[in-house]
């Protein structure tokens, strides 16, 4: 990806060595489309996951920015994943002047922050829309904005039930 020109990679002189990965402009001009196979599969793909199959939280908190700017999101939001057998996983929300951005690192000055396990993620943002696992501490609108943001078809179909 970094030859195909849609990632920029930087690599530090550290022990142990380290390399940081960037979306290039060329990279960003792609999130719409990003955006629309995710809005796509919560459409047409998403249920509750078979016995043993896996689901990358990540990936769907990294679609965000392809998907249209939550109402009501402005600032700053925490995203945690919580993985007690390798380490809690950050991912930093941000809304400016209508983009959305997600970075995978602590915002230790976030006044609202979402946190939940792996599986309460997956309730969440599933087609029952079971919000009860995550911890939502600092502004509720601000939390429901980014939920409901994240799957868009989901939100909308349980809003019409």
């Amino acid at each position: 990806m970094v030859a195909d020109g849609l990632l920029t990679r930087q690599r530090y002189r550290e022990v142990p060595p380290r390399v940081d990965y960037e979306l290039t402009e060329r990279a960003r001009d792609l999130l719409p489309v990003i955006g629309a196979l995710s809005r796509w599969g919560y459409q047409w793909t998403w249920s509750t996951p078979r016995n043993g199959e896996a689901v990358d939280i990540g990936a769907i908190l990294r679609s965000l920015p392809g998907l249209a700017a939550p109402k009501g999101f402005k600032g700053a939001a925490q995203l945690v994943v919580t993985r007690p057998e390798d380490g809690d996983r950050f991912y930093a929300v941000t809304a400016k002047r209508g983009h959305v951005s997600v970075e995978e690192l602590e915002l230790p000055d976030t006044t609202t922050t979402i946190r939940g396990t792996e599986q309460a993620w997956i309730d969440a943002l599933g087609p029952d829309t079971d919000r009860k696992g995550l911890k939502i501490t600092g502004d509720k609108v601000i939390a429901s904005a980014l939920l409901e943001g994240l799957a868009p078809f989901v939100a909308s179909e349980a809003a019409v039930a």
